[in-house]
């Protein structure tokens, strides 16, 4: 079992990325709204459903990948040891459920 329980700094920064992509979005669209009709109001609505629909997409786009071996593994071994647990616990008379 490997015990690097450390994100990786890939891993850390995604969430930055997404919302710095959105936002980035967000202005070029607030940016063309602006231009074309020069309504601030309108060019703000639009900006923020902008923001708000690309930060939802990309989101749901990077939880859509195939994890690689290595996170599978990882997930496995959360697995074995969460049930390792329970099974302590069931063992020593406590069968109420963990946050109860």
């Amino acid at each position: 079992m490997t015990q690097n329980l450390q994100p990786s700094r890939r891993d850390r920064f995604l969430p930055v990325e997404l919302i710095g992509i959105s936002a980035g979005l967000a202005v070029f669209v607030g940016l063309i709204v602006l231009v074309a009709t020069r309504e601030f109001v309108l060019a703000g609505v639009a900006l923020g459903i902008t923001f708000i629909v690309s930060l939802v997409l990309l989101a749901l786009f990077a939880l859509a990948f195939k994890p690689t071996e290595a996170e599978v593994e990882d997930i496995h071994e959360q697995d074995a040891e969460a049930r390792a647990k329970a099974a302590r616990q069931r063992a020593e008379g406590d069968d109420r459920p963990q946050g109860h």
